[in-house]
């Protein structure tokens, strides 16, 4: 293994680059861009053999993508706000076609107004489209969930799409400690990839074909079903990984801190969660019992894992980067919604749009206001 300290977006370039995809169908968007550079670099200097499709728009890529994975090849991609929207019209042809790439999102807000700063408003908007959403905090979690991602879309069980999401500069071009894993050791932990179906004239298939009323719904199931198979299979990856390397984060679905005799804690998803150690930290000086819950997969999301999680709290204090206008944040719809009837306290916070800081000051107004029975409201 190499240690080093590297910009996160260099990291998931190193981490895709471990996973040995062999087409990377690629437009450049802020703040995606370096890793788009760092991949055309490794191709270029001879240490990745990989074909880069340069396309026209985000769009064309993920175009491309469903070509590669239909041929059956290995492919990853990478893109950001504006960008994933111009995907849209793709992202659920992906994931109903069942064709597992892996998508880095560098997580930007949508405009207008124009804005190039972090919030979670392009991919939590993407969250019915039938792809797996990991979260991560942290340089090193990019790296690993990478590497873990490819895994677990790849199981003939699942057969799934998946999007790992940084939070755009907060992240992606934050510069951290990390260890990067040896090839070898990569290659150990994930196979090579072993389409189940794929283009061959030898054996003629046909993949996207029309689905009239009397199949289309049964399509979908299946699809539903290949969500509830990865759910348990994201925990036995993220165990398999940690045995192999180490590094944990929770149960691979989400990850708690200081949760063992808490009352109140936050959830949330992100770079937002290191600074809510810190201000739990603090509370818990204040003689305080609060906690906190990194939710890392959105989509599939845990609901059994949750409701065990909270089961000793009052009240929990949901802090959404997004906010689904006319009603209210997306993160906290599902929330309430898993922890329905278990008579929790929980308050909506709505924080760090367009790259607005979420600083201590403000969780510890998301606790306080929580503990004392408050509205949730926008954290300005």
């Amino acid at each position: 293994m190499t240690e080093m300290v590297v910009e996160a977006s260099m990291a998931l370039a190193l981490g895709a680059k471990l996973c040995r995809p062999k087409v990377i169908p690629m437009y450049p968007i802020t703040p995606q861009t370096h890793i788009v550079e760092r991949l055309a670099d490794f191709i270029n200097n001879g240490e990745m053999e990989a074909e880069m499709i340069h396309v026209e728009s985000e769009h064309s890529a993920l175009a491309a993508f469903i070509g590669s994975e239909a041929a059956g090849v290995r492919t990853y991609t990478a893109t950001s706000s504006q960008g994933l929207a111009l995907m849209y019209e793709i992202l659920p042809i992906v994931s109903g076609n069942r064709m597992p790439g892996v998508m880095s999102v560098a997580n930007r807000a949508l405009s207008a107004p124009i804005n190039i700063w972090n919030d979670h408003s392009d991919a939590v908007s993407a969250r019915d489209q039938g792809w797996i959403q990991l979260f991560v905090e942290s340089t090193q979690e990019a790296i690993d969930t990478t590497i873990q991602l490819y895994k677990i879309c790849e199981n003939h069980e699942v057969l799934l799409p998946g999007m790992v999401c940084i939070d755009g500069f907060t992240l992606s071009h934050v510069c951290e400690r990390a260890i990067v894993p040896e090839q070898e050791a990569v290659d150990e932990f994930l196979p090579e990839y072993k389409p189940k179906i794929m283009l061959d004239p030898e054996k003629p298939v046909s993949i996207g074909p029309i689905a009239f009323p009397d199949s289309f719904m049964e399509f979908k199931k299946q699809q539903q079903e290949a969500m509830e198979k990865a759910l348990p299979l994201i925990g036995k990856v993220h165990d398999e990984f940690a045995k192999k390397f180490g590094r944990s984060y929770g149960n691979g679905l989400l990850e708690q801190y200081r949760m063992d005799d808490a009352e109140y804690a936050l959830i949330g998803m992100g770079t937002l969660t290191g600074t809510a150690r810190v201000a739990v930290d603090e509370m818990r000086k204040e003689g305080k019992k609060v906690g906190l819950i990194k939710l890392k997969s959105l989509r599939p999301f845990p609901k059994e894992e949750l409701i065990k999680a909270t089961e000793k709290l009052q009240g929990l204090a949901v802090i959404d980067r997004h906010f689904s206008l006319g009603f209210e944040g997306p993160l906290y719809t599902d929330t309430r919604s898993a922890l329905y009837g278990k008579g929790i306290r929980i308050k909506n916070f709505i924080a760090g749009l367009g790259g607005r800081d979420i600083d201590i000051k403000r969780l510890k107004k998301a606790l306080n206001d929580t503990i004392n029975g408050k509205e949730g409201g926008w954290l300005l």
